[in-house]
């Protein structure tokens, strides 16, 4: 265990320390301002030096504050200004907007690191896998948990048998929006930007993901139940979500998710064996809780958080860029969770079980 323990950091991923990848950053918001701009200085092999908003001031002046060397619109972005200054895009505007960027970066030979959920349907996320593809250019959706040394150190224990044979998992990712943003019209609320919902595939995608990451096993069939309470939800089916998947193996999955409610982000995934938990799990600093033979051991980085796994996982992308290598999760892996989120609004709409 202590030779597990001193090895928790490693990059068993790493393949390269040679080279930069150069970004747009596409969607300035608060997440890509302080925690991807900053996540990509600290990285080993990526540089900023485009930005790209809704207006050329915007992104121009964004840029000036932020010392990054270009600024233009979405528009001028269509057009193909500036292009030689980057070797790649990351899209974290709202999801709706996600194809048309990942469309033209296709036609400008741009890789594509995509924020989760890649789109806001199934048809959209299966646009785009179908655009990268034919135009041969990298797509990787930016599952940020996938590259947590917390996660990774997990799924090495349940491969080497850890918790015995996987039987169950407990997913539960919730947070008060409107208390983070008192603003009702944000887009997050809004079906027509975010997608099908906003709890699901927002906050869901984490536990759903999460687990199809570390058990290697997908589900078979959903049940869920939804329901909406306070206006602002009103327009949106999942203010409260809860779903029941059945994987493969005869694993059974509950997750839950608020968009309305006490942040809390946890992860409990049960064998024959013992046991292994995420707590926190997907917003802070990842703690590792190991159970097995009537004893619990918690591991963690006291250091390690959002910017953190970010900056991991930006390393991780240019590493398959510089080497090109093959990139795991890509577009189809995100595709798969886009059908998994669409068939639990389905369930939950139809009170019945949907098959995958």
């Amino acid at each position: 265990m202590k030779e597990w323990i001193d090895a928790y950091e490693e990059r068993d991923w790493q393949t390269t320390t040679d080279g930069t990848v150069r970004y747009a950053l596409l969607g300035l918001g608060w997440w890509t301002i302080d925690l991807a701009l900053p996540a990509i200085r600290d990285s080993d092999l990526g540089e900023v030096t485009t930005f790209v908003s809704s207006s050329t001031e915007k992104a121009e002046r964004l840029a000036d504050e932020n010392g990054v060397d270009h600024g233009i619109s979405y528009d001028e972005f269509h057009e193909g200004e500036a292009a030689g200054a980057y070797d790649a895009i990351y899209i974290g505007t709202p999801n709706a907007f996600h194809l048309e960027y990942a469309e033209t970066a296709a036609d400008l030979d741009k890789a594509i690191l995509c924020e989760k959920p890649m789109e806001s349907t199934v048809e959209r996320a299966r646009e785009m896998v179908e655009v990268c593809d034919d135009a041969d250019v990298p797509l990787m959706i930016a599952y940020r948990m996938q590259t947590d040394p917390a996660v990774r150190r997990a799924k090495e224990l349940i491969e080497d048998g850890f918790i015995g044979e996987p039987v169950s998992v407990y997913g539960n990712n919730s947070q008060p929006l409107l208390e983070m943003n008192p603003n009702t019209d944000q887009w997050r609320l809004n079906p027509d930007l975010s997608g099908y919902g906003t709890s699901v595939m927002d906050l869901g995608i984490y536990s759903i993901n999460t687990t199809r990451f570390l058990l290697d096993r997908e589900p078979q069939a959903v049940q869920a139940q939804m329901s909406a309470h306070a206006e602002a939800f009103e327009d949106v089916p999942d203010e409260r979500s809860g779903a029941l998947l059945a994987l493969e193996d005869g694993i059974k999955m509950v997750t839950t998710d608020s968009q309305n409610a006490h942040d809390d982000t946890q992860l409990k995934i049960t064998g024959t064996e013992g046991q292994i938990q995420l707590n926190p799990a997907f917003h802070g600093k990842a703690k590792l809780h190991l159970s097995r033979n009537g004893t619990t051991i918690t591991v963690e980085h006291e250091e390690f958080d959002a910017e953190d796994e970010m900056r991991e996982e930006f390393d991780y992308f240019a590493d398959r860029v510089l080497t090109d290598g093959e990139i795991f999760p890509d577009g189809h892996h995100g595709l798969q969770d886009m059908r998994i989120i669409r068939a639990i609004h389905e369930a939950a709409e139809s009170d019945d079980i949907v098959e995958l």
